[in-house]
Order: structure tokens, then sequence, then C-alpha cells
């Protein structure tokens, strides 16, 4: 599936994606990219930001691949449970927010997390880091194997945002390309 084929939801996590956020410049790179907008990007809450996704998805007119960074992941994981079957295609999840997350980030609402551990409704591949400091790599691991989602390990590389050095983050848009291909054998063999 090339990417102008899909709606390509971007889910940013707590106080958005700056301007130099590999999320920002894949929506402004990328056509069929939107960010989904949270009320407030400091108190991630999560039947809210869970609401914002659901909305938007069900708004979508071609078929939905989430991108989702951080708190973000989290937001996805509580709106898959109110999503329909076949609403999404996929997922490209990374650097989840887990429970040592609610500690580290101010305003994260004490429902957020836990997170739920469902295998989620769609394809997803969960991308981690080894030094994190939002997620342990063992965190990762048991979310990836909750969902069903395929884990990658992306190696010691911060929590995988600007500062951590993944500004534009070209390996992390190959593979996303790698993963809108995979689900266009999904598609073609679901016909």
């Amino acid at each position: 599936m090339k990417t102008s084929d899909a709606d390509i939801l971007i889910i940013p996590g707590w106080s958005g994606s700056g301007p130099d956020h590999w999320q920002s410049r894949w929506v402004a790179k990328l056509s069929s990219a939107r960010l989904v907008e949270q009320e407030d990007w400091y108190k991630p809450a999560r039947d809210a930001w869970a609401n914002r996704i659901v909305a938007a998805v069900r708004a979508a007119t071609k078929p939905v691949v989430l991108v989702a960074h951080s708190a973000g992941v989290s937001a996805v994981a509580h709106a898959a449970e109110h999503l329909k079957p076949h609403e999404v295609m996929g997922a490209f999840l990374v650097a989840p927010a887990s429970e040592r997350a609610k500690r580290a980030i101010p305003g994260m609402a004490a429902d957020f997390i836990p997170l739920p551990h469902k295998p989620l409704p769609f394809r997803s591949v969960l991308i981690a880091s080894t030094n994190d400091s939002y997620c342990t790599p063992e965190e990762a691991k048991a979310l990836a194997e909750a969902w069903g989602s395929e884990f990658v390990d992306a190696g010691e590389s911060g929590h995988l945002n600007s500062e951590s050095g993944h500004g534009p983050w070209p390996d992390g848009l190959l593979r996303f390309a790698g993963f809108m291909r995979s689900l266009s054998v999904i598609s073609t063999a679901s016909q």
C-alpha cells in the first residue's frame, strides 16, 4: 500500500510533536498524513485522547494507518477498545509510555496508565529503545506480546524523538514504508 492510498493519522504524545520531531516532519512530507489534535497536550486523559482518535478514524475517507509516539501509543491502545473490526488497517507504534511514564510525565492522568493488555484489532509494529526513560525494554516487549505487535528493538535510541537525535529519523521512515508494503499484502489477501 502506498502512503497516498491511506489516511495516515499521526498521534503525538505528551506536549505534542514540536517542529523538529519526526512526526511533524512526516505530516509535512506525506500528503495523506494529518495530525490528530488533542484538546490538552499537557494533560493526557484516557477518554479524551481515545475519543479524539476514534473520531479521526471514523472521519477518514481511505483505509486508516495510525502512527503513534509515546503517550500517543497509550492513547491508541485505549482507543482500540472502541474501534470496530477493520476500521484501522495498521498501527506503527513508537517509544511507548508505560508505568514508568506515569511518574515521569507531568499531568499524566491516573486513568491513562495502566495500559490495556488485549490484542489490538489491527496489525501493528512496536518500536522501542533499550534506554528509553519512559519504558523499559521488558515493558515494551510485554506490551508487544499482549497487543500482538511485531516487536522491533531500536537499540540505544533514547525516546526516539528530536531530543534523542531522531528529528528527521530516516530509518523510521524506511521502516514505515516497509510496514505500509506489508499492509498491502494483507489488503490484497483479504479481497
